[in-house]
C-alpha cells in the first residue's frame, strides 16, 4: 500500500518569508538570551524570573493562582509545583489559601522577589529600547501579505 503524500494547504514559502521568519527568531533567541544572563545575573533561573514576572504582571492583580500561573508558563501542574516549592523555599514567594476558594492557592511575591523584579525589568526594558527597529512584528509582514 502506497503512502499517501500530504495535500500542501498552503503556498510554498517565499525568500522573503524565510528570511523574515529567520530574522524573528533569530531576534527572538537573542533577547531570550540576554534575559536568561540577566536572570542568573540576579542569581535566579529564567524560569523564576518567568514566574515572578507572570505573577507581578498577571491582569488585574499582584497575584495569582497556581493553574494560571501554569497556563501561562505552558508548564504542567507538578512541574509547577516543583517549581513554586523551589522559590517559595528561596523566599521569593508566597502561598496563601484563597478567602473565596478554599481549593485555590493565591501566589504572591515576597520584598526580596520584588526587589529582583523590578532591576530585570529595568534590564528588559532597556534591552527592547535597544531592539526598536530590529525586533519588531513589522519585520515579518510577509506573513501579513495574503496574495490569495
Amino acid at each position: 500500500m502506497a503512502s499517501k503524500t500530504p495535500k500542501q494547504t498552503t503556498p510554498p514559502f517565499t525568500k522573503e518569508q524565510y528570511e523574515a521568519l529567520s530574522e524573528f527568531r533569530y531576534q527572538l533567541r537573542r533577547f531570550l538570551h540576554f534575559s536568561e544572563t540577566a536572570a542568573r545575573a540576579e542569581g535566579i533561573t529564567p524560569l523564576q524570573y518567568q514566574l515572578l514576572l507572570q505573577i507581578r504582571g498577571f491582569p488585574g492583580r499582584d497575584w495569582a493562582l497556581v493553574g494560571e500561573l501554569a497556563e501561562r508558563l505552558q508548564m504542567k501542574p507538578h512541574g509547577m509545583a516543583a517549581l513554586l516549592s523551589r522559590c517559595e523555599e528561596s523566599g521569593l514567594i508566597s502561598r496563601t489559601q484563597s478567602a473565596t476558594d478554599r481549593r485555590q492557592v493565591e501566589i504572591r511575591l515576597r520584598p526580596v522577589a520584588q526587589r529582583i523584579l523590578e532591576r530585570l525589568a529595568s534590564l528588559h526594558a532597556a534591552e527592547l529600547k535597544s531592539l526598536e527597529g530590529t525586533f519588531r512584528v513589522a519585520r515579518i509582514t510577509a506573513f501579513n501579505d495574503d496574495d490569495s
